[in-house]
């Protein structure tokens, strides 16, 4: 994702693979074999309540057929988020959205060959229902909780590492990066050209969470961030960048600044951001801290 490469302290980063992406762990001590155990255990929980590519999962057997589980520990925290998102952007970010997903062909098989486009359930909030620690998905449909999932997986485990370790923590999930004591300057990487970047971020005791056109992407100008409402690719915008005090926040927000609503929300979180359309105008919000390079710039507002 772009959020690419912190300048980390000098020890030996801990890498690697989870939930689809590359993981890069930098401490100021070695972690010890215990601690990483409890790391991965932790991923492996999520990935097996979560992942939509796991036939074995919470989610997936959950969706097959409908029904109520008890909802898996993170499930309030997400979908209350996922509320908001839904209100804001009119229904373009849905939880729903992996059968749609599916037919443009990124499903668990990776056939990325699309068949016609189809909308997620626009009554989301009654399909899949979350009261008193019970999960309900009243009829079958395709969970998937990516436009938020991987920011919230970070948080967790730069919480499970702050409780283990001292001193400074950098947790990077494929560009969705926390930072917990010395500030880390982050590149911010152009979705049309990996070489460069269009600013530079510092980012302290918060996360940084990026989205874009250019991954995730295949066949003819398809990629993974949809609206719910059509089923279709986002054409307009080519990235996005967010600055939360949580990475599931700015994780959501990156997803959200694809969309009209986008903005308000993120005023309404508290959260920093920047964009950069299609045309290549780049956009932030105000007060943002990022330094950014383009001279085509303007200010939402």
């Amino acid at each position: 994702m772009p959020g690419s490469k912190p300048a980390h302290p000098a020890v030996v980063p801990w890498r690697f693979d989870a939930i689809g992406t590359g993981w890069e762990v930098v401490t100021d001590e070695p972690l010890g074999g215990a601690v990483r155990r409890h790391v991965l255990a932790l991923v492996e929980r999520f990935d097996a309540e979560w992942s939509r590519f796991r036939p074995d999962s919470t989610v997936s057997e959950l969706g097959a057929a409908g029904g109520s589980v008890t909802a898996p520990t993170d499930a309030a925290a997400m979908l209350d988020a996922y509320a908001e998102l839904s209100a804001a952007t009119s229904g373009a970010v849905n939880p729903l959205v992996g059968r749609s997903l599916e037919r443009l062909g990124y499903g668990a098989d990776y056939a990325l060959t699309a068949s016609e486009p189809v909308a997620a359930p626009a009554d989301w909030t009654e399909a899949l229902t979350w009261d008193r620690g019970i999960l309900t998905l009243h009829r079958p449909a395709v969970i998937d909780v990516g436009a938020l999932g991987k920011g919230r997986l970070v948080d967790l485990v730069a919480a499970e590492l702050a409780d283990a370790v001292d001193g400074s923590i950098v947790v990077d999930a494929g560009g969705d990066i926390a930072v917990r004591g010395a500030p880390q300057r982050i590149g911010l990487e152009h979705p049309f050209d990996d070489l460069r970047a269009i600013g530079v971020w510092q980012v302290a005791d918060a996360a940084l969470c990026a989205s874009a056109v250019n991954r995730r992407a295949w066949g003819d100008g398809l990629h993974h961030v949809l609206d719910a409402r059509t089923g279709t690719p986002v054409r307009t915008v080519a990235a996005t960048w967010a600055v939360a005090a949580t990475a599931m926040r700015a994780d959501a927000i990156a997803t959200a600044l694809f969309f009209d609503g986008g903005p308000r929300l993120a005023h309404a979180w508290g959260v920093e951001w920047v964009r950069m359309t299609t045309d290549g105008r780049v956009e932030w919000s105000p007060g943002c801290g990022a330094d950014l390079f383009t001279r085509e710039a303007s200010v939402e507002r």
